[in-house]
């Protein structure tokens, strides 16, 4: 992997892949790009009824396996992949593989039983909030019954050793519990509770923290949240989310130095949508190309994937790149690569 990258083209496939299933969910956050009420422009119905079916599903596990390069996958979906009728089908296929699977989800329409069993490496839970009301702010139309389910359901999976990390979501109303995150992460038994604040357009502003919180969070809701970690022994990405929270308070929409660090994605990562196409990242918007026109193998070690590579390796980054999803892996390769 790191040959190809310093001669600037890769030498083997990519080793974590990440694949969308389902467009579906079965929650309504008030931040999503794709699902949020606020939206101005709502996804149509058609396209949210759109999924990976299990036969092509299985075709791209095989086409993935003949690369020999992929150790890890992540099941996700512009919607939750648990919400898919085949979804445990599709765990079993990856798991037969060997590879280590992390599925993001909001775990509320588990099965639980079969999610114990299925052997799932790691769950990436979309938590937002820790109380009752600040979930049922976050998740319109849901309640304390769900937030109930969600915390009965982490208690039973990290009894049975499943490995989970906590995804918080930062607007106006999970923002006044930041620090309760940290001591909810102790509680459900997170490996690491991640920080994000919400990236939002098209409506979703109105959720969005106020320059109020922003102050606080920078002067004493950060500081106060590490404190508590180092006491409680929880790991965080709080470094992270200091950074994003002062490009906040300078009133900068980069939140992430990407051009410092640079991208390293286009040899280890890419992520596929359920209709087929082909990412470069996790931006919906850098696509290389299709399933339906040309193998993955034949999309890795072609041009248009190559001029992308090339592109951020000569500074010239995408739309999206300043708040990039993908920063603490970047950052991570950066060091492989300067060491």
């Amino acid at each position: 992997m790191l040959a190809g990258i310093a001669a600037g083209r890769p030498t083997v496939g990519p080793i974590d892949v990440h694949v969308d299933i389902t467009n579906g969910c079965n929650a309504a956050c008030v931040t999503c790009w794709d699902h949020s009420p606020l939206l101005t422009t709502p996804r149509s119905a058609d396209w949210k009824r759109r999924r990976m079916t299990l036969e092509r599903f299985a075709a791209l596990v095989d086409e993935l396996a003949a690369m020999e390069s992929v150790g890890s996958l992540v099941l996700s979906g512009m919607g939750d992949p648990l919400t898919h009728p085949d979804v445990y089908a599709m765990i079993a296929l990856v798991k037969a593989r060997g590879w280590r699977l992390t599925v993001l989800t909001n775990l509320v329409a588990a099965d639980i039983d079969r999610l114990e069993d299925s052997g799932v490496d790691h769950l990436l839970v979309s938590v937002q909030g820790v109380s009752p009301e600040s979930y049922a702010a976050f998740h319109p139309g849901w309640d304390e019954r769900e937030f109930t389910r969600l915390c009965r359901y982490m208690r039973r999976l990290g009894r049975a050793g499943v490995q989970m990390r906590h995804v918080q979501v930062i607007d106006r109303d999970t923002a006044p519990e930041l620090v309760e995150m940290v001591r909810f992460g102790r509680l459900f038994g997170a490996q690491r509770v991640n920080y994000k604040l919400a990236s939002l357009y098209d409506g979703t502003e109105a959720c969005s923290v106020t320059p109020e919180q922003v102050r606080w969070m920078a002067d004493e809701g950060v500081p106060e949240a590490r404190a508590l970690a180092a006491q409680l022994g929880v790991h965080t990405n709080l470094d992270l989310f200091a950074e994003q929270v002062a490009a906040a308070l300078a009133n900068e929409r980069a939140t992430v130095p990407i051009a410092q660090v640079g991208c390293f994605m286009g040899y280890v990562y890419t992520r596929i949508t359920v209709d087929g196409d082909v990412l470069f990242c996790c931006n919906t918007k850098v696509r290389v190309g299709s399933l339906r026109d040309a193998s993955f193998s034949a999309l890795w070690w072609g041009e248009r994937w190559q001029a992308l590579r090339d592109s951020v390796a000569q500074g010239r980054f995408f739309g999206g790149c300043e708040v990039c999803g993908k920063f603490e892996q970047n950052r991570k390769w950066s060091e492989r690569v300067a060491r």
